[in-house]
Protein backbone atom coordinates (compact mmCIF):
# COMPACT_ATOMS: atom_id res chain seq x y z
CA UNK A 1 0.00 0.00 0.00
CA UNK A 2 1.00 3.62 -0.49
CA UNK A 3 1.07 5.34 2.90
CA UNK A 4 1.43 8.73 1.18
CA UNK A 5 -1.35 8.38 -1.40
CA UNK A 6 -3.62 10.91 0.28
CA UNK A 7 -0.89 13.38 1.18
CA UNK A 8 0.52 13.27 -2.37
CA UNK A 9 -2.94 13.83 -3.82
CA UNK A 10 -3.25 17.03 -1.77
CA UNK A 11 0.25 18.17 -2.79
CA UNK A 12 -0.63 17.54 -6.44
CA UNK A 13 -3.63 19.83 -5.96
CA UNK A 14 -1.34 22.65 -4.83
CA UNK A 15 -1.49 22.31 -1.04
CA UNK A 16 1.77 22.52 0.93
CA UNK A 17 0.96 21.85 4.58
CA UNK A 18 -1.22 18.78 4.82
CA UNK A 19 -2.24 17.59 8.26
CA UNK A 20 -3.70 14.30 9.37
CA UNK A 21 -6.22 14.39 12.23
CA UNK A 22 -7.53 11.64 14.49
CA UNK A 23 -9.07 11.24 17.92
CA UNK A 24 -8.93 8.76 20.77
CA UNK A 25 -11.49 8.09 23.47
CA UNK A 26 -14.83 8.25 21.75
CA UNK A 27 -16.08 5.02 23.32
CA UNK A 28 -14.97 4.95 26.99
CA UNK A 29 -17.23 5.40 30.01
CA UNK A 30 -14.78 7.90 31.54
CA UNK A 31 -12.32 10.63 30.71
CA UNK A 32 -12.10 13.32 28.04
CA UNK A 33 -11.72 12.75 24.31
CA UNK A 34 -8.32 13.61 22.80
CA UNK A 35 -7.45 14.64 19.25
CA UNK A 36 -4.18 15.23 17.46
CA UNK A 37 -3.18 16.92 14.21
CA UNK A 38 0.15 16.18 12.53
CA UNK A 39 1.92 17.78 9.55
CA UNK A 40 4.80 15.62 8.35
CA UNK A 41 7.52 16.78 5.94
CA UNK A 42 6.78 15.82 2.33
CA UNK A 43 7.66 12.24 1.35
CA UNK A 44 8.10 11.19 4.98
CA UNK A 45 7.27 7.69 6.09
CA UNK A 46 8.03 6.91 9.75
CA UNK A 47 8.92 3.26 10.06
CA UNK A 48 6.54 1.37 12.33
CA UNK A 49 3.75 3.95 12.27
CA UNK A 50 0.34 2.36 11.76
CA UNK A 51 -3.20 2.65 13.07
CA UNK A 52 -2.62 3.02 16.83
CA UNK A 53 -5.06 0.18 17.56
CA UNK A 54 -2.78 -2.25 15.68
CA UNK A 55 0.28 -1.38 17.77
CA UNK A 56 1.29 -2.50 21.24
CA UNK A 57 1.38 0.07 24.01
CA UNK A 58 5.18 -0.22 24.10
CA UNK A 59 5.43 0.44 20.34
CA UNK A 60 3.07 3.43 20.54
CA UNK A 61 5.11 4.92 23.36
CA UNK A 62 8.33 4.51 21.37
CA UNK A 63 6.80 6.14 18.27
CA UNK A 64 5.27 9.03 20.22
CA UNK A 65 8.57 10.91 20.53
CA UNK A 66 9.73 9.95 17.03
CA UNK A 67 6.56 11.45 15.54
CA UNK A 68 6.92 14.65 17.57
CA UNK A 69 10.56 15.03 16.53
CA UNK A 70 9.86 14.29 12.85
CA UNK A 71 6.73 16.40 12.38
CA UNK A 72 6.87 19.87 10.89
CA UNK A 73 4.14 20.65 13.40
CA UNK A 74 1.85 18.73 15.72
CA UNK A 75 -0.92 19.65 18.12
CA UNK A 76 -2.78 17.71 20.81
CA UNK A 77 -6.15 18.96 22.04
CA UNK A 78 -9.05 17.84 24.22
CA UNK A 79 -12.75 18.05 24.83
CA UNK A 80 -13.75 17.62 28.46
CA UNK A 81 -16.24 15.26 30.07
CA UNK A 82 -18.50 18.29 30.65
CA UNK A 83 -18.35 19.12 26.93
CA UNK A 84 -19.06 15.49 26.01
CA UNK A 85 -22.13 15.56 28.26
CA UNK A 86 -23.41 18.91 27.01
CA UNK A 87 -22.95 18.41 23.25
CA UNK A 88 -22.69 14.59 22.84
CA UNK A 89 -19.56 12.57 22.08
CA UNK A 90 -19.57 13.06 18.32
CA UNK A 91 -19.69 16.85 18.56
CA UNK A 92 -17.12 16.82 21.37
CA UNK A 93 -14.77 14.71 19.21
CA UNK A 94 -15.24 17.20 16.36
CA UNK A 95 -14.48 20.05 18.77
CA UNK A 96 -11.27 18.36 19.93
CA UNK A 97 -10.23 17.84 16.30
CA UNK A 98 -10.96 21.50 15.47
CA UNK A 99 -8.84 22.59 18.45
CA UNK A 100 -6.02 20.29 17.33
CA UNK A 101 -5.95 21.77 13.82
CA UNK A 102 -6.15 25.32 15.15
CA UNK A 103 -3.33 24.59 17.61
CA UNK A 104 -0.73 23.78 14.95
CA UNK A 105 2.28 26.12 14.96
CA UNK A 106 2.53 25.74 11.20
CA UNK A 107 -0.87 26.53 9.74
CA UNK A 108 -2.19 23.62 7.71
CA UNK A 109 -3.76 24.41 4.34
CA UNK A 110 -5.49 21.02 3.97
CA UNK A 111 -6.62 18.38 6.47
CA UNK A 112 -7.41 14.70 6.20
CA UNK A 113 -9.77 13.63 8.99
CA UNK A 114 -10.12 10.03 10.14
CA UNK A 115 -13.70 8.82 9.87
CA UNK A 116 -16.74 9.85 7.86
CA UNK A 117 -17.34 13.35 9.19
CA UNK A 118 -15.28 16.54 9.20
CA UNK A 119 -15.02 19.12 12.01
CA UNK A 120 -15.92 22.79 11.41
CA UNK A 121 -12.46 24.07 10.41
CA UNK A 122 -11.59 26.98 8.14
CA UNK A 123 -9.41 25.06 5.68
CA UNK A 124 -10.35 22.51 3.01
CA UNK A 125 -10.60 19.01 4.41
CA UNK A 126 -11.65 15.48 3.54
CA UNK A 127 -12.91 12.64 5.70
CA UNK A 128 -11.11 9.33 5.18
CA UNK A 129 -12.79 6.18 6.47
CA UNK A 130 -10.12 4.00 8.14
CA UNK A 131 -7.71 6.83 7.47
CA UNK A 132 -5.49 5.73 10.34
CA UNK A 133 -4.72 2.55 8.35
CA UNK A 134 -4.23 4.34 5.01
CA UNK A 135 -2.59 7.74 5.61
CA UNK A 136 0.78 8.26 7.27
CA UNK A 137 -0.18 11.62 8.79
CA UNK A 138 -3.52 10.34 10.13
CA UNK A 139 -1.81 7.24 11.56
CA UNK A 140 0.76 9.49 13.25
CA UNK A 141 -2.05 11.62 14.69
CA UNK A 142 -3.81 8.48 15.96
CA UNK A 143 -0.70 7.51 17.93
CA UNK A 144 -0.25 10.97 19.47
CA UNK A 145 -3.92 11.08 20.51
CA UNK A 146 -3.98 7.54 21.91
CA UNK A 147 -0.74 7.85 23.89
CA UNK A 148 -1.70 11.28 25.26
CA UNK A 149 -5.07 10.01 26.43
CA UNK A 150 -3.65 6.81 27.91
CA UNK A 151 -1.10 8.81 29.88
CA UNK A 152 -3.83 11.05 31.26
CA UNK A 153 -5.88 8.01 32.30
CA UNK A 154 -2.85 6.68 34.18
CA UNK A 155 -2.82 9.94 36.15
CA UNK A 156 -6.53 9.54 36.88
CA UNK A 157 -5.82 5.99 38.07
CA UNK A 158 -3.75 7.47 40.89
CA UNK A 159 -6.60 9.81 41.86
CA UNK A 160 -9.32 7.18 41.65
CA UNK A 161 -7.54 3.85 42.26
CA UNK A 162 -10.69 1.84 42.90
CA UNK A 163 -11.71 1.92 39.21
CA UNK A 164 -8.57 0.40 37.64
CA UNK A 165 -8.19 3.08 34.95
CA UNK A 166 -4.58 1.99 34.42
CA UNK A 167 -5.88 -1.32 33.04
CA UNK A 168 -8.79 -0.30 30.79
CA UNK A 169 -8.27 3.47 30.26
CA UNK A 170 -11.95 4.10 30.99
CA UNK A 171 -13.45 1.61 28.54
CA UNK A 172 -16.45 -0.44 29.64
CA UNK A 173 -14.69 -3.65 30.61
CA UNK A 174 -16.11 -6.13 33.11
CA UNK A 175 -13.66 -4.89 35.78
CA UNK A 176 -14.69 -1.29 35.15
CA UNK A 177 -18.44 -1.90 35.14
CA UNK A 178 -18.18 -3.90 38.36
CA UNK A 179 -16.25 -1.03 39.99
CA UNK A 180 -18.88 1.51 38.88
CA UNK A 181 -21.68 -0.62 40.30
CA UNK A 182 -19.78 -1.04 43.55
CA UNK A 183 -18.47 2.53 44.07
CA UNK A 184 -20.75 4.67 41.90
CA UNK A 185 -19.44 7.35 39.57
CA UNK A 186 -16.39 9.54 40.02
CA UNK A 187 -15.98 13.06 38.58
CA UNK A 188 -14.43 11.85 35.31
CA UNK A 189 -17.22 9.42 34.42
CA UNK A 190 -19.57 10.30 31.55
CA UNK A 191 -23.08 9.92 33.05
CA UNK A 192 -24.77 9.62 29.64
CA UNK A 193 -22.57 6.61 28.85
CA UNK A 194 -23.66 4.82 32.02
CA UNK A 195 -27.42 4.94 31.45
CA UNK A 196 -27.56 1.55 29.72
CA UNK A 197 -25.43 -0.02 32.42
CA UNK A 198 -27.71 1.30 35.16
CA UNK A 199 -30.85 0.36 33.21
CA UNK A 200 -29.58 -3.20 32.95
CA UNK A 201 -29.07 -3.21 36.70
CA UNK A 202 -32.38 -1.49 37.40
CA UNK A 203 -30.51 1.41 39.01
CA UNK A 204 -30.48 5.16 38.63
CA UNK A 205 -27.23 6.97 37.95
CA UNK A 206 -24.92 6.73 40.92
CA UNK A 207 -27.48 5.03 43.14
Amino acid sequence: MDWLEYENKAYANGYNYVCGVDEAGRGPFAGPVCAAAVILPKNTIIEGVNDSKKLTEKKREALFDVIKETALSYSIAWASVEEIESMNILNAAMLAMKRAVEGLDVKADFAYIDGNKTPPIDIPCEAVVKGDANSMSIAAASILAKVSRDRLMLEYAKQYPEYGFEKHKGYGTKVHTEAILKYGECPIHRPSFLKKLYAKQGKKNGQ
